[in-house]
């Protein structure tokens, strides 16, 4: 059996309910729930550990893709009865320029965000996004937190048990 891809979502938020800033002094790791439409509880109960999802303001003030977190436990029920739940979540980083809402509409004009949810729509809180679309966002915010700093650190390892002999 082969191993399943990672996937991508989006989580939005409140800013004034839980913003990044709450995320990033929680330690980095906290209980993403509260969540009650059908469908978007349905997307958080396909989240499995090591998907990335997008952490998403929402609000009049300020609609944009602000970090990056990643699932690190997935969906458990938190009351008797099974119907509320949740998954946990670790901050990544926070997109070097955060993605604005009318940027992505712009793009979704030029039919890069073609079929995106957080566009088709706008009132769930919880979607999936494509990888081509999350690639995309990524590069409109110039990447997150360290993630090039991982890559670098991801490329300069041994890739050979004799590379790893050679550099000692």
């Amino acid at each position: 059996m082969g191993k399943r891809r990672r996937m991508y979502w989006l989580l939005k938020t409140e800013p004034e309910e839980w913003s990044w800033e709450d995320q990033r002094s929680n330690g980095g790791v906290s209980t993403w729930d509260g969540v009650r439409n059908r469908q978007a509880v349905n997307h958080m109960k396909a989240m499995r550990a090591g998907d990335r999802c997008f952490f998403y303001h929402s609000g009049a003030a300020a609609r944009r893709v602000v970090g990056v977190v990643e699932v690190v436990k997935p969906w458990y029920t938190i009351a008797a009865g099974g119907e509320d739940g949740a998954v946990d979540v670790r901050s990544l980083g926070e997109m070097r320029k955060p993605v604005e809402l009318r940027e992505i509409k712009a793009e979704a004009e030029a039919k890069a965000m073609k079929g995106f949810a957080l566009l088709k729509q706008p009132r769930l809180s919880v979607v999936p996004v494509p990888e081509g679309i999350w690639e995309r966002i990524c590069e409109m915010g110039g990447g997150y937190g360290d993630a090039a700093a991982e890559e670098e650190e991801e490329e300069a390892q041994p890739s050979s048990p004799e590379e790893e002999e050679q550099d000692e």
